[in-house]
Order: structure tokens, then sequence, then C-alpha cells
């Protein structure tokens, strides 16, 4: 459980500092219109999720690791860095950028959403190495 706090813990605070960033750059999430440079943002789950997942493998784990205990231990890490990243979201919805855009914030939340499991089945697979027969 420590493994997943940290890592959730350094993917949400990486997160709040891209919203924050890019709101200090002039980008903001008042209009569906993304930046090019917003889908870099896609890096902060993926590594460190791969990142979290090999200590998890290296430390706890000592090299051997399935791939359910893999998936299992991804989405302890994304929910801990999930829950730091939408606080921080509501934190920037309310009190930065105050406007009407809610709808159009949540729609960039559960695009995060997809990401962070599409990268936690990546992860997995990648990073297991036991691997179990089905007779």
């Amino acid at each position: 459980m420590k493994n997943a706090l940290t890592w959730g813990v350094v993917i949400g605070v990486l997160s709040a500092i891209w919203l924050f960033v890019t709101h200090a750059l002039g980008y903001d999430t008042v209009t569906e219109k993304t930046a090019p440079f917003e889908y870099i943002s896609i890096l902060i789950p993926i590594i460190g999720l791969f990142l979290g997942i090999s200590n998890y493998r290296a430390v706890d784990c000592k090299g051997n690791m399935g791939f359910l205990e893999a998936l299992i231990q991804s989405f302890k890490i994304l929910l801990f860095g999930g829950i730091l990243a939408v606080f921080a979201g509501i934190v920037y919805i309310n009190y930065i950028q105050v406007a009407n855009n809610f709808a159009v914030f949540s729609g960039r939340m559960f695009a995060a959403l997809l990401i962070g499991l599409l990268s936690a089945l990546a992860v997995s697979l990648i990073l297991a190495t036991k691997s179990n027969k089905v007779d």
C-alpha cells in the first residue's frame, strides 16, 4: 500500500502542477479546444505507473509478479493519483478559473480516466513476469 500511495501522490501532484502551469501559460479549460502541447500530459500517468509498478515488482514482489498483481497495484496507484488530481481540478475550476466550465473539465477528467485505465493494462502486461497457464 505504501508503494501505491507514494506513486499515486507523485502522479496526482504532477497532474496538479501541469494543470496550474498550463493556466500560467495562458491556456484554460473554458473552451473545448485543446492545445497540442496538452497531450504531453498523457505521459504523466504512463511514466508514473511504469515506475511505480516496476518499483513494486523489484521491492515488494522480489522480481516475480503476475499480471493480476500488477493490475491491482496499478488501480491503487491510479486511485490515489486520481483523488489528488480531481481535488486539484475542483480547486482550479472553483477558485483559479471561475467560469461555467464544469462540462468541459469533466470531459477532460473522463479522458484522463480512460488513459489511466489503458495505461494500467499496458504497464501490467509489460511488467508481469509470472506466466500462469490456463488448461
